[in-house]
């Protein structure tokens, strides 16, 4: 280990003896089909809940917390089946390499996809109900009473004849010899205290304060640090450095060449930085430095005519339909390639010595982090240790996909000391995994009243699967491209057919926030009101009608215009769009209202944002994310665009990647629909419908269809 402190005690609890009668609560929880160890002792089967004789209650918390607040919501799903007191308890996480040394104990450590409630739910809810009849049953058998007259509440038990009561903490050593029950009955929703109530999070305060620790603000003893400059061109690598470059430079230590990128390690990460950029090496750019957005744009549009299609969903007969519809509409859209733009960019912190490798790193899969960790040092993973660190936003850019692990282990593998390597936003902008660029044609037949008929998607567009595990491809169809149009399709049409043509390029892609959603809600949800123009009716109205059977997406498309007063005059000049989307399991409906300046200016004055996700642990959480999905959301409408020319990105920085300014913010307003009886995300679910709703109501305002994006390539100006 490295001179710092290592991982509080309480994440390797093994026995109540060993921290004086503090109690490691925990149960083997099957994430399929696995054995119970019988070496491991009974009282440490799961280390899911520590409870400390000053009545702490430590709940460990498997999930990254990247600001989506699950550092708080997962620990309320524990402490409602615990019956603690909740101003008692604390939240930690689970270290990934205990993960792996316990079988996976704490189950699949992986954030992303709005599933860490949705994932966790049932067995968190268990551990807490496990942990609550075990300290039952040790007050019980103190008592000698029965358990039956015994029940728990806010960290007290109480034995109900006699109204003998006895605190969590002056119990729990006792409960730790306790076997944990075989089964548990959970709660009713009905009786639920402390899920659905608003609840401050924990990790807000010491923000605030800036206690806690990003990985970017890591200080280790005798630490290095370390820029890195990458080929500019994709897929290109390192042909030569001239390193006399660097000569008379302060503090640098050494310069590390990778495949296709130089690092230069020095006492301070400005002079790194500074001599990095004096490098100026020469590249083997290969074969795509002929690649730009014309030829990728092209390639998508040769898409929508190609006969290489594959079908995701084919009901009825389309091509009859259409043939026989009264009216017959056609468009084209298209999307471009996305960046992230985490605020804290890529970094990490990694010390490789003989025995041990450590990384200290902002990671939405530890266990992903380790297994690279140790390809990269070339070590078992059983000699690698994963500090989980607060994240300054992730989006997906840092689950699957983590290079900056592998970069910074290698270059501290040969500089033997502790070095952080941080990327330059520059760095971060052009070698990012961008979400992908998409195109769609969307054909639709009404018939004399107006309805769809018949509706035929065909899309184009790089597939993130077929990049990271060809294997999941079914025949040749990326059925994640299509996410939101398949079996996730709200609309009631009785021909349909969607269908997609992969075209993928030499840019890298990866899973963006809400993934496929965002560009596929933005097709059919502005598709939908130009069929509701075609058919001369409100399009709120249309959607109405095509959801007649879909009462739960009904229900949250009703709060959404009703809480805007959709059918009411909006303020002079300003103007409304709609949209509805299902994405991660939850339903999501938006109002927006814009207006538009003579000169073009768009300016978002509000968004109205209903949401179903089923049942709702932390609705704080529901409004905060809401809010986040909206701001993030409408940087890629508004701006959002990587472009490339002769085989590299042209963005580098938020003067050209910019991000919407506190004064370009709407008022946003969520409506939460919880209709109970399934457990959904929220964290991407209100990004998709933004685009479109807020593309609907530009042409309310101006008459004018937006069928790209983003918004500053259009010209909106008054005639």
């Amino acid at each position: 280990m490295s001179g710092v402190a290592r991982v509080d005690r309480r994440l390797f609890l093994v026995s109540v003896a060993a921290v004086g009668g503090s109690l490691a609560l925990g149960f083997e929880i099957p994430f399929g089909p696995r054995a119970t160890h019988a070496s491991t002792p009974a009282r440490e089967i799961t280390a899911w809940i520590v409870i400390e004789p000053d009545e702490t209650v430590i709940i460990r918390v498997a999930k990254s917390e990247m600001g989506q607040g699950s550092f708080t919501a997962l620990p309320m799903l524990v402490a409602e089946e615990l019956e603690c007191d909740w101003s008692k308890v604390k939240a930690e996480f689970a270290p990934p390499h205990e993960n792996r040394r316990r079988d996976r104990v704490w189950g699949n450590m992986s954030t992303g996809a709005s599933r860490s409630i949705s994932a966790s739910h049932n067995d968190l809810r268990r551990a807490g109900a496990t942990a609550r009849a075990m300290l039952i049953a040790a007050a019980a058998a103190r008592w000698n009473v029965p358990e039956t007259e015994c029940a728990a509440a806010r960290g007290v038990i109480t034995h109900l004849p006699s109204e003998r009561t006895i605190t969590f903490g002056r119990i729990a050593a006792a409960a730790a010899d306790i076997a944990p029950p075989a089964q548990v009955a959970l709660k009713d929703p009905k009786d639920w205290k402390l899920i659905g109530t608003r609840q401050r999070r924990f990790d807000v305060a010491d923000k605030v304060t800036g206690k806690p620790i990003y990985a970017i603000d890591v200080q280790l003893p005798n630490m290095l640090h370390a820029a890195i400059v990458q080929c500019p061109v994709f897929k290109g690598t390192l042909k030569s450095v001239d390193e006399t470059k660097l000569a008379g430079m302060k503090g640098i230590r050494q310069v590390v060449k990778l495949p296709d990128a130089v690092a230069v390690v020095a006492d301070t990460w400005w002079r790194a930085k500074k001599a990095a950029q004096a490098l100026a090496p020469t590249w083997d750019v290969g074969d795509h430095s002929s690649v730009s957005s014309s030829t990728i744009s092209a390639n998508l549009h040769e898409g929508l005519g190609a006969a290489d299609a594959r079908v995701g969903r084919n009901d009825g007969d389309v091509d009859r339909a259409l043939g026989e519809a009264v009216k017959r509409i056609e468009a084209n859209y298209e999307v471009p390639f996305l960046a992230h733009a985490t605020m804290e960019p890529q970094n990490c912190t990694a010390h490789v010595t003989a025995e041990l490798v450590e990384i200290w790193v902002p990671t939405q899969d530890g266990e992903t982090a380790l297994a690279i960790a140790a390809d990269a040092a070339g070590v078992p993973p059983g000699r690698v240790v994963v500090h989980k660190m607060m994240l300054g936003g992730g989006f997906g850019r840092r689950g699957i996909f983590q290079d900056f692990v592998r970069q910074a282990v290698v270059i501290a593998k040969e500089v033997g000391q502790p070095v952080k390597l941080v990327w330059t936003r520059e760095e971060d902008v052009r070698h990012d995994f961008y979400r992908p660029v998409a195109a769609a044609r969307m054909t639709a037949g009404l018939d004399a009243n107006g309805m769809p008929v018949a509706w035929k998607i065909r899309t184009a567009g790089q597939s993130i699967i077929a990049a990271v595990s060809a294997r999941v491809m079914q025949f040749g169809v990326d059925r994640n491209f299509l996410q939101g149009l398949l079996e996730d399709m709200p609309y009631d049409v009785p021909n349909y057919l969607v269908d997609f043509v992969m075209r993928n390029t030499p840019v890298p892609v990866g899973v963006w926030r809400s993934v496929n959603h965002s560009q596929n809600a933005f097709f059919k949800e502005s598709f939908v009101d130009e069929m509701a123009y075609a058919a001369g009716a409100d399009p709120y109205l249309f959607r109405r009608e095509l959801l007649a059977k879909k009462p739960a997406e009904l229900a949250v498309l009703e709060a959404a215009a009703t809480h805007a007063g959709w059918g009411t005059s909006p303020p002079q000049g300003v103007f409304r769009g709609i949209a509805l989307h299902n994405s991660q399991n939850s339903i999501c409906a938006q109002v927006v209202e814009v207006s538009v300046t003579p000169d073009g200016k768009v300016w978002v004055h509000r968004v109205v944002s209903a949401i179903d996700p089923g049942h709702v642990v932390n609705p704080l959480t529901v409004e905060l994310q809401t809010e986040s999905a909206v701001v993030y959301g409408l940087a890629a409408v508004l701006y959002g665009e990587i472009t490339i020319r002769d085989g590299r990105v042209e963005q580098a920085n938020f003067h050209d990647y910019p991000m919407p300014r506190l004064a370009e913010m709407p008022r946003v307003e969520t409506i939460i629909v919880a209709s109970g009886g399934f457990w959904g995300g929220v964290g991407e679910t209100a990004v998709p419908p933004l685009a479109p709703a807020l593309c609907n109501a530009i042409f309310a305002a101006t008459g004018k269809r937006i069928r790209s994006l983003p918004l500053k390539n259009h010209d909106l100006r008054s005639a």
